[in-house]
């Protein structure tokens, strides 16, 4: 404890040790000429032991620690409990948004995989024709049309000279 002791208060400490001073004399557990002396004591200290030795003799005057973050919460609620009237329903809108946003993405995707792949789906990338044909489009308007003779219609073969 002693090792505690010789640690550097730093200006929350020394505020905080005020703080319980002046609550002190709230009580009446100090008078005002007292309050002025530890106050200016507290304001002078450097070490933790030195800022323990001004409310050593008030009740509740253990080491000074500093409190967890979940102590801090609890404390700052307590002090303010207007700020859950803020709290929950922000945290609750901001639940909604992320629920809402992966759902509209999730929908998207299906949309997105179900949709993009409609007319493709009995092809494969080596057919350019129309189903069932392999090879260069033909016909009129292809990029071969007019190269290699007339179009062939339903009823010609290639091969086949009628």
């Amino acid at each position: 404890m002693a090792k505690h002791g010789s640690l550097r208060a730093s200006d929350a400490d020394r505020d905080q040790i005020i703080d319980r001073l002046r609550k002190a004399s709230a009580e009446g557990r100090l008078a005002a000429h007292e309050l002025e002396q530890r106050v200016t004591t507290a304001l002078r200290a450097r070490t933790y032991a030195e800022l323990d030795a001004t409310v050593s003799d008030l009740p509740g005057a253990g080491r000074l620690t500093a409190p967890s973050t979940a102590g801090w919460a609890v404390s700052t609620v307590r002090a303010h409990p207007a700020l859950l009237l803020l709290a929950i329903p922000v945290g609750m809108v901001v639940a909604a948004t992320l629920v809402a946003l992966t759902t509209l993405w999730a929908l998207v995707m299906v949309a997105m995989f179900a949709l993009g792949h409609r007319g493709q789906m009995s092809r494969g990338p080596w057919s350019y024709g129309t189903r069932g044909r392999f090879g260069p489009p033909t016909g009129r308007y292809g990029p071969t049309a007019g190269r290699f003779g007339p179009p062939r219609g339903p009823g010609r073969r290639r091969g086949y000279s009628a």
